[in-house]
């Protein structure tokens, strides 16, 4: 079959054709910005990739055409789809009708954490033996890719995004996977552009818990009030909680230097010694651990894996370092996700200066909505340093200055990337820490500055 993927240099439509052309199928796709490193992904594959949405890759004649969410009416290919009558899907329901059937769905939800988790989840699985498929929204530096499919595996974790699933289905894309072990990770209003309150989200999580059939299994952490909600308007699944004493919870060692050890009831596995920082990713952890018990993996052989996993990149990933300066970069976009990043941070470096970096760019931080709630996120910086563009698609809807006000002298706000990054290589001491925080690519500012500090030096 031949299969037309429009906005196929997304990272969920990316890693979906990927999985389309290794299940057998014809795969060529447009997007109105073809560029590394997913056009050399899908290249390499034996994917044509067409720039642009002309309403000319009509003649293409697929069997199928897949929309991805970043196509709306009025896109001229779109339109001369609709006027033909042609067959067209959306990339998630593609993706439960012709893939996921016959396969053991482990599906990562949550406002926060969704990437890592599945990264980790698919490295426990992997290192056990289970060789899963995977289509995760980012790259584990241990998975190498973001999207793997052989036909023959039984196993297939997916992050499960709450985002709508297309212009003609509003559905958050999770419904579409039909699960057999989901994680609820966290949940708290975000995606403000597509959702009017965290009500409409917790109805889109409770359309998922639904699908998840009674001998599979629900994990998620202990005391989630938005998430106790959803179980409470119905769950037809067993429910395993996390971070209580008698299932999967972490807790400090006698020695305040020493990992956190791991218990399940009042056995203890061992202790979570990984390279990552904060609370966040020791929770991330445990509903791991959790999933992967479902799944026939041993508690101990669980924990031996996750203590090799080497973290996500975009996710506290170290770009550089420079006479004593290390570059961070986070995806952060979300202010709890802003405060628990910088927390974990400060726990690493103790008394070491924090120079917090932030582009507001995300469509719910662009629109104001948690804008209010920054000043208290970004509080455990020394400085704070936000990229504000004044015009165009990514311009905010709010004035910086006015919402940093209550951070006093330690927060500046800046329009211009070069200026930026002059003004970051004049205040950068040695020995600081610099953490890049954007959902895009940031103009290049963290090899800007490296190169910047390099030069001083």
């Amino acid at each position: 079959m031949h299969l037309h993927i429009l906005g196929i240099c997304g990272t969920f439509m990316g890693g979906l054709a990927l999985i389309a052309r290794a299940a057998g199928h014809r795969v060529t796709g447009c997007d109105a910005s073809v560029y590394p490193p997913m056009s050399t992904q899908l290249t390499e594959q034996g994917i044509e990739l067409i720039e642009g949405f002309e309403a000319e890759q009509l003649s293409l004649k697929p069997d199928l055409f897949i929309i991805g969410n970043v196509v709306s009416r009025g896109n001229p290919l779109m339109e001369a789809i609709l006027n033909a009558g042609a067959p067209y899907t959306s990339g998630p329901q593609w993706l439960g009708q012709h893939v996921l059937p016959g396969q053991h769905v482990l599906a990562v939800a949550g406002t926060h954490g969704k990437t890592s988790t599945s990264s980790m989840l698919t490295w426990v699985l992997k290192q056990n033996g289970l060789s899963p498929n995977f289509l995760i929204g980012g790259v584990a530096h241990d998975l190498k890719v973001s999207a793997l499919y052989e036909a023959s595996q039984h196993y297939f974790v997916i992050e499960a995004d709450e985002y709508d699933t297309a212009f003609f289905d509003k559905r958050s894309k999770f419904v579409h996977y039909r699960p057999r072990t989901a994680i609820l990770n966290n949940l708290e209003f975000d995606h403000a552009d597509i959702f009017p309150d965290l009500a409409a989200i917790e109805t889109q999580f409770h359309h998922l818990v639904r699908t998840v059939p009674a001998d599979g299994a629900i994990v998620m952490p202990d005391q989630s009030a938005a998430l106790e909600r959803v179980i409470a308007r119905g769950c037809w699944t067993m429910v395993e909680k996390t971070g209580q004493a008698q299932g999967w919870h972490a807790r400090p060692h006698i020695d305040p230097r020493h990992a956190p050890d791991i218990f399940l009831g009042d056995q203890l596995i061992g202790s979570l010694t990984w390279g990552l920082t904060g609370q966040h990713n020791i929770e991330n952890a445990l509903v791991t651990l959790a999933a992967a018990q479902y799944v026939g993996i041993k508690p101990a052989a669980a924990l031996v894996a996750l203590n090799t996993f080497q973290g996500v990149k975009r996710r506290m990933e170290c770009r550089g370092q420079v006479n004593g300066v290390t570059i961070y970069d986070d995806f952060a976009h979300h202010p709890t996700a802003i405060a628990t990043t910088i927390a974990g941070l400060r726990q690493q470096v103790g008394s070491a200066r924090i120079l917090a970096v932030l582009e507001p760019r995300s469509n719910t931080m662009k629109l104001g909505t948690m804008a209010a709630q920054l000043p208290q996120a970004l509080k455990q910086a020394d400085l704070v340093f936000c990229f504000r563009e004044t015009s165009g698609k990514n311009a905010l809807g709010w004035q910086a200055a006015d919402v940093l006000a209550p951070l006093g002298s330690r927060a500046s706000v800046w329009h211009d990337i070069p200026a930026l990054v002059a003004a970051l290589a004049q205040q950068i001491q040695p020995g600081d820490h610099v953490l890049m925080m954007s959902n895009g690519s940031f103009g290049g500012i963290h090899d800007k500055l490296l190169k910047a500090l390099a030069d001083r030096s």
